[in-house]
């Protein structure tokens, strides 16, 4: 009876989000599909970036670090505050003086075709793999809470669940994306209110006494001072810094969000009351985290971290409150998908099919889109197949490096484009940009025998930028010099 009121609730909670797409879907032409019209509500776009930017994998796995290290996550988080700034003042104002729908067209005008092209697919290869890991992440929890009771095999419940991210998608775009984000966003903040005090009632002890017992247990510590470490302060926060920059300015998936908004200033306020928010509510959870170690440490009970929010949930709260969790996890999970899919077939239309250069009527744009959508949402569904085939838990850890070496030479090439007027003197961009992950590859594999017991950490995405940087710095000249050659 639970199973079947749980999945009748995330019918409802589907047929909401189609309800939501049809009401802003109509009329709308392909353009809209891209750019909402530059009508998008400044407050919603950053109300709904939040649930965006921490995904189901935030959901599920921040609370759990808590028990390993304390706050040290939360050098990261101020990180990603700094780096909100650099794409606030610097990055946006480029994109709306540019008037671009995709952001890497800059790249066009700036360093060439072939720059351009290796940066969308830059970004197309990141997302596919980022995107498809928290879906498969997300979905193996539903799979476990409620479609296997059921008797619903896991492929079974992956079509059920991208066929219907698709059909809140297909049509309305990044107009819809701004107004679901909206509402789960909120759905989700709501489940992380819930738990918290779910549990700080359960423990037993008051607000005082809770943060008295973090302390004693070492639970509050955000300071790490070792620079051998992974998690060492300034890698954390240098880190956190360029990985906003990187995964927020130079990402179509974020971006496109952004520069759907009518002016530039209201893009930055948008930009700046993300970042504040975004503060408050990885406290929450880093909160939420501190209070799960302690009420798993009260009833002698050991579990990984990826488990202990989920599991406790399930076995120690009361249903309706479990109910409330699951809500915020899907919550959590359609906003990192939905907007994802959105951007790359925009990016994919624009960037390499061009739609913006070529004469087509919109008929043929809107069957053209439609497929390319499509067409991911397979993509995404072989993904899924391919990491549940895999079995392996370390995959995660896999994908995220491997978001660090794409984004890295996206980093390279913005900040050439950006720090200089320099300009490549032969089309070895495309040799460079592959050079410069493989470099740092060689260095994370080989860091024992190279550095001893240094450990990289997130600084990795700052060394691919600069590689990259470097080796585009090389292979070019001043406009001058290109001009008398």
């Amino acid at each position: 009876m639970e199973n079947t009121l749980l999945a009748a609730l995330l019918l409802v909670y589907f047929g909401i989000l189609y309800w939501i797409s049809y009401s802003t879907s109509k009329n709308a032409t392909t353009q809209s599909f891209f750019s909402g019209d530059k009508k998008s509500p400044w407050y919603l776009v950053a109300f709904g970036m939040i649930g965006t930017s921490l995904s189901g994998v935030t959901f599920i796995s921040v609370p759990g670090k808590v028990m390993a290290s304390g706050w040290h996550y939360y050098q990261l988080v101020l990180g990603f505050f700094l780096g909100y700034f650099v794409v606030a003042f610097v990055l946006l104002p480029i994109y709306y003086r540019m008037q671009l729908t995709s952001i890497y067209t800059y790249l066009e005008r700036r360093l060439g075709l072939n720059a351009y092209r290796w940066g969308a697919g830059y970004f197309i290869l990141s997302r596919c793999l980022g995107a498809t890991v928290r879906l498969y992440l997300v979905i193996n929890v539903l799979q476990l809470f409620i479609f296997e009771k059921l008797g619903i095999p896991f492929a079974l419940t992956t079509l059920i669940i991208i066929a219907m991210i698709v059909a809140y998608t297909l049509k309305g775009g990044v107009k819809t994306i701004v107004w679901t984000d909206t509402l789960q966003t909120s759905f989700m903040l709501l489940a992380l209110l819930v738990c918290v005090i779910s549990f700080q009632q359960k423990l037993g002890m008051d607000w005082s006494d809770v943060f008295s017992s973090l302390n004693s247990n070492n639970l509050l510590n955000i300071l790490e001072t070792n620079p051998l470490k992974g998690d060492y302060f300034w890698k954390h926060l240098l880190g956190g810094a360029f990985i906003s920059i990187a995964m927020t300015g130079l990402d179509q998936e974020m971006m496109q969000k952004n520069i759907s908004v009518k002016t530039l200033r209201d893009a930055q306020k948008n930009m700046v009351v993300f970042s504040l928010t975004l503060l408050i509510v990885n406290a929450l959870f880093l909160v939420l985290g501190g209070v799960l170690t302690l009420y798993a440490s009260q009833h002698g009970l050991r579990l990984a971290p990826d488990d202990l929010f989920p599991r406790l949930v399930q076995d120690y709260l009361p249903f309706g409150v479990f109910v409330i969790f699951i809500i915020g996890l899907i919550s959590a999970l359609f906003p990192s998908v939905d907007g994802a899919i959105t951007a790359l077939t925009s990016s994919y239309c624009i960037d390499v099919l061009g739609f913006d250069k070529t004469d087509r009527s919109e008929g043929e744009k809107r069957r053209i889109k439609q497929r390319v959508h499509l067409g991911f949402a397979f993509i995404f569904t072989l993904l899924v197949f391919f990491f549940k085939a895999l079995d392996n838990k370390s995959i995660v850890d896999l994908i995220f490096d491997i978001a660090a070496f794409t984004y890295g030479p996206l980093l390279g090439l913005f900040s050439f484009g950006i720090l200089t007027k320099r300009q490549f003197i032969s089309p070895s961009v495309v040799y460079l940009t592959l050079l410069s992950p493989v470099i740092c590859y060689g260095l994370k594999f080989y860091s024992a025998e190279l550095f001893g017991s240094y450990q990289f950490g997130n600084e990795m995405l700052i060394i691919n930028g600069i590689i990259t940087f470097i080796l585009l710095f090389i292979f070019s000249k001043n406009p001058s010099h290109a001009a008398a050659n």
